[in-house]
């Protein structure tokens, strides 16, 4: 059995490399420790861009980061790649499959959660969640593969995409899939009736976006509608199948045939937490105290997503698992150094916001007015591509979005593989099936060319009345 063990220095074994995992290991780049940082990836995901990524807009590479690369400015650290099966706290130490053993002063547990199917029947099997970077991709490869399926099969029923949940994840992703209908189909897949391609939102509550403002939600509503986003508000899922999902509204339950079902409805602990020997909370989240230490064990700790505490719960975002990360830093920094310990965590709330499609998103950030349209898409763009790990990532993510929403007629999307297409019938094509363009833009393409003709020859005209005019000798 392979062992890890710790040296001469605290060890400090810190499962996870998030947004909270990460802050702690910077917080502790001076402290007198050795920082063993374990994560099933080799990379950094950034969550909040993974729909860009499953609608096309953004590469993957683009919102991930070589978590190796944290030695480059930190040398207490390493990093093992694996996954927790078992924690033995009174041997201090972390087993891990593949028959590793970390042996750990200080176990920082920030390993986030997954999808919560609250039971629903099918949802598991046949939904598809937005937590990791295969998951985008395996969404991104569905969809392209439905749309060249019909693009030569043709649309004998009508496509569906059905989006589970109305929080931010949600909403956005069901924005992007509709401007990528609304936008880039004409263009891209003119075989196809963008008339006959649908996608719902369905949220249980009354109300989409339900933290911000009833003004903003009230916007974010407008704005999906607006779009021609089926939605439908105080409607629960009551079954997901293969080929679309059961939803009751009011007592009177309804089909939606779909051929994709994104599930971006609660989290939920990975199931093998149960194994850990820690208290657990509401979705099997670890219940913590005040300086986020986990409750009856000592020398550990739970941070982010993974981390409830039941008399002061915090929003899962970034924000609050970064200065819980920062936090959990400063008390272990004075438990090493007996230094005086620091008031208990307490989360500084800058703000939330979500955006809803090109120029349109919310926003409610500290010390700034609620912000809508424009103005909070800009905010919205800007906090994103800074809250990025590394500049290559902040540089590749700003041009892929600037293309995106600032050069809009250009509809090129990130795509990956799809499966050849099959003809459920012998199919011919020719050139008699290009459809003409529209009279339109003919019209709009012959008026250019003749301004540019004539402004070729009003240059002419006057480089000949300049030789004209010129003196002579």
């Amino acid at each position: 059995m392979a062992q890890v063990r710790a040296s001469y220095r605290p060890h400090v074994v810190v499962v996870g490399g998030g947004f909270g995992g990460l802050a702690l290991v910077r917080k502790l780049a001076r402290t007198d420790v050795d920082i063993t940082l374990i994560d099933r990836h080799t990379y950094n995901t950034f969550q909040p861009l993974l729909y860009q990524v499953a609608t096309a807009s953004l590469n993957p590479g683009d919102i991930t980061w070589f978590l190796r690369a944290v030695r480059a400015k930190q040398d207490n650290v390493r990093f093992l790649k694996g996954t927790v099966s078992q924690v033995d706290h009174d041997a201090k130490s972390v087993m891990l499959e593949g028959n590793i053993t970390v042996k750990y002063d200080y176990l920082v547990l920030a390993n986030g959660v997954t999808a919560n199917y609250f039971g629903i029947p099918g949802a598991e099997e046949f939904a598809m969640p937005l937590y990791r970077r295969s998951q985008a991709l395996a969404l991104r490869d569905l969809l392209f593969a439905n749309l060249e399926n019909a693009a030569v099969n043709g649309q004998d029923r009508d496509l569906r995409v059905v989006v589970v949940g109305g929080g931010a994840t949600g909403v956005e992703t069901a924005g992007a899939l509709a401007e990528m209908r609304n936008l880039d189909m004409p263009t891209t897949y003119p075989e196809l009736d963008q008339r006959r391609v649908h996608i719902s939102l369905v949220e249980m509550g009354e109300h989409v976006l339900a933290p911000f403002h009833p003004k903003l939600r009230e916007y974010a509503k407008k704005e999906l509608i607006k779009r021609g986003i089926d939605l439908r508000l105080k409607t629960a899922v009551k079954e997901v199948r293969r080929d679309g999902v059961l939803i009751e509204n009011d007592g009177n339950q309804e089909f939606l045939p779909a051929g994709i079902v994104v599930w971006a409805s609660g989290v939920a602990a990975h199931g093998v937490v149960k194994d850990w020997g820690v208290p657990q909370g509401r979705g099997g989240r670890i219940e913590v105290d005040e300086h986020q230490r986990v409750r009856g064990v000592e020398g550990v700790f739970a941070i982010g997503d993974i981390s409830v505490n039941p008399d002061s719960p915090l929003p899962q975002l970034g924000q609050p698992a970064i200065q819980a990360g920062k936090h959990v830093a400063k008390v272990i920094t004075a438990q090493v150094s007996d230094g005086r310990m620091p008031k208990p965590f307490k989360y500084f709330d800058k703000g939330t916001m979500a955006t809803i499609g090109r120029a349109s998103a919310i926003a409610q950030v500290r010390y700034l007015p609620r912000l809508k349209g424009f103005p909070a898409w800009f905010i919205w763009v800007t906090v994103h591509v800074a809250l990025l790990l590394g500049n290559r990532n902040r540089f590749a993510t700003m041009t892929n979005l600037s293309l995106k929403y600032l050069l809009w007629r250009s509809h090129n999307a990130i795509v990956g593989e799809t499966p050849y297409v099959i003809a459920n019938e012998p199919k011919v094509v020719s050139g008699a099936d290009i459809e003409p363009v529209p009279a339109k833009k003919v019209a709009r393409a012959n008026r250019k060319a003749i301004s540019k003709k004539a402004q070729v020859r009003k240059a002419a005209a006057q480089q000949t009345i300049d030789e004209i005019d010129e003196p002579r000798p």
